[in-house]
């Protein structure tokens, strides 16, 4: 059986990032599951979440803000917006798939575990529902090709959805900076290794007192073949299965042994 038990033409679709929910790259991914999915639901954060990872709102009470139609607001983050999609706005009928995105820079390499995009999809994966992350890479922060996105993720979604997932596991998929004609093809990879906050940036604000600002990445020129990183270098798009365990299973035999 495939990752879905009916046509995603037949299927009810929730869709959420962790840009806000007014976010261009939602608005691409509203665009395109509209014209593939038989009914399409939006559950996002109120305002921007970048880097939320999987956090989730405890100590205060949240609340949903309808905007129109099937479109939603929550004042938390990107798990937040996730459960009470599926708790609250959609009780009546859980969605057969989540898709978070799309998220405005890559997820990739270690992003993956800041990523308030993969939290979202992670969230409904935890929640027994099939989930994909998407996110459009640009290395020029100032200008995003969201056409590339707009232009696979059919074909990326449709490949996906003749698959078998085993359980625990999510999709992250990612676009390459590149015009969309020149796309090099979709290959499922292993997140490679890229360390966020390479550089360390002080200085002083206008009261004189000291702030400390995390920089960009390592300034790596090349990444192992195989993983997202080298594929979204080659201008492929990168599919990698993340899995919501984060046992080591090859030290817990050594482990229980030396423990016993």
């Amino acid at each position: 059986m495939t990752v879905l038990d009916r046509p995603l033409a037949e299927c009810r679709v929730l869709l959420s990032n962790d840009d806000g929910v007014h976010a261009p790259g939602l608005a691409v991914l509203e665009k395109v599951m509209t014209k593939l999915a038989g009914e399409v639901w939006v559950v996002a954060p109120e305002t921007e979440q970048s880097a939320a990872s999987h956090s989730l709102t405890l100590r205060r009470p949240l609340r949903i803000r309808h905007l129109k139609g099937r479109r939603y607001a929550v004042d938390g983050t990107p798990t937040d917006s996730i459960l009470m999609a599926v708790k609250e706005v959609m009780k009546d009928k859980r969605p057969d798939l989540v898709v978070s995105g799309v998220n405005r820079g890559g997820n990739l390499g270690e992003d993956v575990t800041y990523s308030g995009t993969i939290a979202a999809a992670m969230e409904g994966t935890l929640l027994g529902i099939p989930s994909v992350a998407t996110s459009q890479v640009n290395d020029d922060r100032t200008r995003t090709p969201w056409s590339v996105a707009e232009t696979w993720l059919p074909e990326v979604l449709n490949r996906l959805m003749g698959l078998q997932w085993p359980p625990g596991v999510l999709m992250n998929v990612n676009f390459p900076d590149t015009a969309a004609d020149k796309v090099t093809g979709i290959e499922a990879c292993r997140h490679g290794r890229r360390k966020l906050g390479g550089e360390l940036v002080a200085g002083r604000d206008p009261r004189g007192q000291p702030y400390y600002w995390f920089g960009g990445y390592r300034d790596e020129k090349s990444f192992p073949r195989g993983t997202d990183l080298e594929a979204i270098r080659q201008g492929a798009i990168s599919v990698t299965p993340l899995s919501v365990s984060l046992t080591h299973r090859g030290s817990l035999k050594t482990l229980r042994e030396a423990l016993s």
